[in-house]
């Protein structure tokens, strides 16, 4: 079935908008916009869904408030990032002239602050997301750069090992000095294979059943 003439009409003036470069800022921020809304909302909801189901108590009312609104959080403040982030480097590349490297940086320094500055549970698991790409990113650009030399073996062994030697001793005497999640995860793992009645409790259930 043929589309009617209007929207026909109408599809092909947004197309030609589209197209036009004197827009090509202001409708990246858009896309951006719907980019970051939707990449934000296909990370959280099946890891919100995952760790609400295995850690969360509540009813299933109130377990699907929690993925919801976990995802809804995600999705929003990636969309106001990725859009803050698209105008201020278009408004300082059309002030000055040009686009300069630091203009990133300031530009995702503002909206950093402005998005993700409050502290809450999910912006602090996408901070230190984040935080560990730039570190090892950071480690890289500095051997690139010939500020530190390139190791002469794989130091990867060493991180690993220094990292997980520092989480469970974190785990079992400063725990809550990490993030809830981590913790969840931790006790899931580390503590609640301590606990167990029978072959219920052993193998199919993590913890037993309350008797009806």
């Amino acid at each position: 079935m043929a589309a009617p003439p209007q929207l026909r009409a109408l599809l092909v003036a947004v197309n030609a908008l589209l197209r036009k470069r004197r827009y090509h800022a202001a409708l990246a921020m858009l896309k951006g916009f719907r980019n970051g809304a939707v990449y934000g909302a296909k990370i959280r909801a099946p890891h919100a869904l995952v760790m609400t189901f295995l850690f969360r108590n509540g009813s299933l009312r109130e377990k699907l408030r929690a993925i919801l609104q976990a995802t809804y959080i995600h999705s929003r403040n990636l969309a106001y990032f990725v859009f803050t982030y698209k105008g201020l480097c278009a408004l300082q590349s059309r002030i000055q002239g040009k686009t300069y490297q630091v203009h990133s940086f300031l530009a995702a320094f503002l909206g950093g602050f402005l998005v993700f500055g409050e502290n809450n549970n999910i912006n602090s698991q996408i901070n230190m997301y984040v935080l560990s790409r730039v570190l090892f990113a950071l480690s890289r650009l500095a051997v690139e750069k010939g500020y530190i030399p390139e190791p002469r073996w794989d130091p990867f062994p060493v991180f690993t090992a220094v990292l997980w030697g520092l989480v469970l001793w974190l785990f079992e005497y400063h725990r809550p000095t990490l993030q809830p999640s981590l913790q969840s995860s931790m006790t899931y793992l580390y503590e609640d294979s301590n606990v167990w009645h029978d072959i219920s409790d052993f193998l199919i259930y993590n913890k037993s059943r309350p008797s009806k």
